[in-house]
């Protein structure tokens, strides 16, 4: 099996060169490739992508600052594993958690797996920010009928197959949201592992606010009035 772990970059000059050593340092049990989207930063952060080598790495660059959903889909675009996960590159997560998501699909017990952020008071910059995750977790499970506990995790793994046929269309952070929302429409519910986080604050640069909040309950409640798929008869 191969890895695709995508990293989606806006303006992280001070983080980018640990982000990506963090991920090329682990241990993993397969084969990994490692795609950037540089999503049209404006600080140095083009440059230190520029100078990065490693036979793993593989960086693309968007013009203009499109949003994660946007950036997410052009690393999903060009990825060549037959998994992937999400990785943030502003050092909230820790890639040596990716082999634990991975454990629950190499032997076999799962397809999807989400890493679940357990927000212990180091972890949890903010009060509101905790409630507003619970908030739009508990919205997703009272829609689907579904019990997951971190909706919002950036540690998403499942097929690269898979996330292509879900057809994201959210261009910011309401990927997140989309992504849950369609795979619970269609029955497949995440197996959670958890992972260790530490929330970075506003003046180090966090960008989700309470309207990406409104707006997943918003796409929450979208998907969840679209009908489920059928499968095509022949």
């Amino acid at each position: 099996m191969k890895l695709s772990i995508l990293m989606p970059v806006y303006n992280e000059e001070e983080r980018i060169a640990d982000a990506l050593k963090q991920a090329l340092a682990v241990d993993y049990p397969c084969e990994i490739e490692l795609v950037v989207v540089d999503d049209g930063s404006r600080d140095g952060t083009g440059e230190i992508l520029g100078r990065a080598d490693d036979a793993r790495l593989r960086v693309i660059t968007h013009q203009r600052n499109s949003g994660k959903g946007a950036a997410i889909k052009t690393a999903v675009d060009s990825a060549e594993g037959d998994y992937m996960v999400i990785l943030d590159a502003d050092l909230e997560y820790d890639p040596q958690d990716i082999p634990k998501l991975l454990d629950p699909v190499l032997d076999g017990r799962a397809t999807v797996v989400y890493g679940n952020r357990t927000f212990g008071s180091h972890s949890a910059y903010s009060f509101w920010y905790v409630m507003g995750n619970k908030g739009v977790t508990t919205a997703a499970n009272v829609l689907f009928n579904s019990y997951i506990g971190d909706l919002e995790t950036c540690f998403k793994l499942m097929p690269v197959a898979l996330y292509r046929s879900l057809a994201v269309r959210s261009r910011g952070f309401g990927m997140e949201a989309e992504v849950t929302g369609k795979l619970l429409r269609r029955k497949i519910r995440p197996y959670e592992v958890p992972i260790s986080y530490r929330a970075r604050g506003r003046e180090e640069g966090k960008k989700i606010t309470w309207k990406d909040g409104v707006e997943a309950i918003w796409i929450l409640g979208r998907e969840r009035a679209r009908r489920r798929p059928t499968a095509p008869t022949r």
